[in-house]
């Protein structure tokens, strides 16, 4: 009824029926707050906050740029990666949606127990293949089982990738990606529950001008000791987390202990090469340096005290006279 448009006779007939006490205005405020029903289906549990998504999505955002620059490197070749989609289903969907003769790559990132994938759409796969080996990067779909010379081309490739994955992620917690085993067939991979929630993010993948998914799998029993580390509170305190006074203490003992060449400058002068390279045994170098003026000492190659010469003990000694201005006196 809210969203009918009521005719004038209709108006007039629902006022008199309020005026007349056959209708109140309280029972027509209870027919308009009837409770909405969200269907909700358990087979497939949003274990992750929109925020929490939004996290996974800016750390595989900054993975994505690293992993462009990475194997642009690597191939030889123009290469765009980039984010299309992150979203959170049972792991027996993500099966299902990629081919049934892929690329995959399984592996651990201790200190996190269970294990991740990296599934690689076979055009992509194939055109890596091909500029790995010389090729200009063509590309086939069918993929029968990998040689052992083809699967060390790709597992090299792929684990020089974790260290783009460490950087992405290590705002967030310091991984240690394994590869575990590469596999060409999703039907063989039993790595948990078929209804157990993952987040799969999907990259979209240029390499020269073939086109292709990359889709990273995270199952939730992986993140589930991190899931607290993905709320924008833990990024803004990450960021705006100072040093405990113990800390301090500790960092300006360690500064103290620093070891810092000082350097007493008796004088100096310059020499033409012609000179430098007639100079023999007992030749006389006359420097630029008055025996009446004061010496100059450098800290670590930077002017910082005037100085006079002389002895302690049966050590030779410089005692400090003024110092040096504009000698960085700050740092």
């Amino acid at each position: 009824m809210a969203g009918d448009v009521l005719s004038q006779s209709e108006i007039d007939a629902l006022l008199s029926a309020i005026s007349t006490g056959e209708m109140s205005a309280d029972d027509m405020k209870k027919e308009d707050e009837t409770k909405k029903v969200k269907v909700y289906d358990f087979k497939r549990a949003l274990r992750f906050s929109k925020d929490q998504i939004r996290s996974l999505t800016r750390i595989h955002e900054n993975f994505a740029r690293l992993l462009t620059t990475s194997f642009s490197a690597q191939l030889r070749t123009y290469v765009q990666i980039t984010v299309v989609s992150v979203d959170q289903i049972p792991f027996e969907e993500f099966i299902r949606s990629i081919p049934n003769m892929t690329l995959i790559n399984v592996f651990e990132v201790p200190p996190l127990d269970g294990n991740i994938l990296m599934e690689i759409n076979p055009n992509i796969a194939y055109s890596m293949l091909d500029r790995l080996m010389g090729g200009a990067g063509s590309s086939h779909s069918n993929v029968d089982n990998l040689t052992e010379i083809e699967t060390k081309i790709m597992t090299n490739l792929f684990e020089r990738s974790f260290d783009n994955l460490r950087e992405a992620w290590e705002s967030i917690v310091e991984i240690d990606p394994m590869l575990v085993e590469l596999e060409v067939n999703p039907q063989f991979l039993q790595m948990i529950s078929p209804n157990e929630t993952v987040v799969v993010i999907s990259l979209n993948t240029v390499i020269g001008e073939t086109t292709g998914m990359i889709n990273i799998c995270l199952p939730h029993v992986v993140l589930e000791p991190i899931v607290p580390n993905l709320s924008v509170r833990y990024w803004m305190q990450a960021n705006t987390k100072q040093n405990s006074p113990a800390q301090t203490d500790f960092i300006q003992t360690r500064i103290k202990q620093s070891a810092l060449p000082v350097i007493a400058e008796l004088g100096n002068t310059a020499i033409s090469v012609e000179d430098f390279l007639t100079m023999q045994l007992g030749d006389v170098i006359p420097l630029e340096q008055k025996i009446d003026e004061p010496l100059l000492l450098k800290v670590g190659d930077i002017p910082k005290f005037t100085i006079q010469p002389g002895k302690l003990g049966k050590k030779m000694a410089a005692q400090i006279i003024d110092p040096v201005e504009g000698g960085d006196e700050d740092e």
